[in-house]
């Protein structure tokens, strides 16, 4: 078990510092070459890797073209283009009304605010911080996703268990100059070492500060469970 730093904000720069060394090239994974594809591909993301989002996604942009493209599109053809990603015809229908909603209120432009991003349909808050941060440059938030959320438990960052009161904790200790950068660090690192069934403790450069590291810890702070 690592010892964590006496404050979380401590412990918030000491993760950040550390995984920034690692990962320096850290960024998002999505694919896209404007807004609209941007939006589109983190709204398929949800409960899907972005490697299968990126993949289907090329021909998907090829395909339709503009926020009108999608809105016109008939419900089966759209889900038929997405059948290999999850819940591909709940997100058809969401893609399909939230360009509805693009074209018909917002002149065919992606807004630009957290309340009207997430007035459109399948777009949370997740949602909007990624299309806010990556296509607005507007960062008003932490993106929460399942790498997050589990290293930040795992890290002794938060106790809570959903994405919101997560993000309003973490924005309270993580640096604000680090919001964004800090999702990208958490899921390289999710990925590569801290993943969700079996992380690798014995190669973590933040072992030595985890409170759920297994060496001597029985818990993983992420689940409550024990290991």
């Amino acid at each position: 078990m690592g010892t964590p730093h006496e404050t979380r904000s401590e412990q918030a720069e000491a993760v950040v510092d550390r995984l920034e060394e690692a990962y320096p090239d850290s960024t998002i994974s999505l694919r896209y070459s404007d807004r609209l594809e941007l939006l589109i591909a983190v709204i398929l993301s949800a409960q899907c890797t972005d490697e299968r989002v990126n993949q289907e996604t090329e021909q998907l942009f090829e395909t339709y073209d503009g926020p009108e493209a999608y809105a016109n599109a008939p419900q089966a053809e759209l889900a038929e283009a997405l059948n290999s990603i999850t819940y591909y015809n709940n997100k058809a229908k969401y893609i399909r009304s939230a360009c509805e909603t693009i074209v018909e209120e917002y002149d065919g432009e992606v807004p630009d605010t957290m309340d009207e991003l997430t007035d459109l349909s399948g777009v949370g808050r997740k949602t909007a911080n990624v299309v806010l941060q990556h296509g607005h440059d507007v960062v008003e938030g932490i993106v929460v996703d399942t790498h997050v959320q589990r290293l930040s438990r795992r890290l002794g960052l938060t106790d809570e268990e959903y994405p919101e009161p997560i993000e309003q904790e973490l924005m309270e200790i993580v640096p604000e100059g680090y919001w964004q950068q800090f999702t990208h660090l958490c899921i390289d690192h999710g990925r590569a070492t801290c993943t969700a069934r079996n992380p690798d403790c014995a190669d973590c450069v933040l072992a030595d500060i985890c409170p759920s590291e297994k060496g001597d810890s029985e818990v993983d702070l992420a689940a409550d469970e024990p290991w």
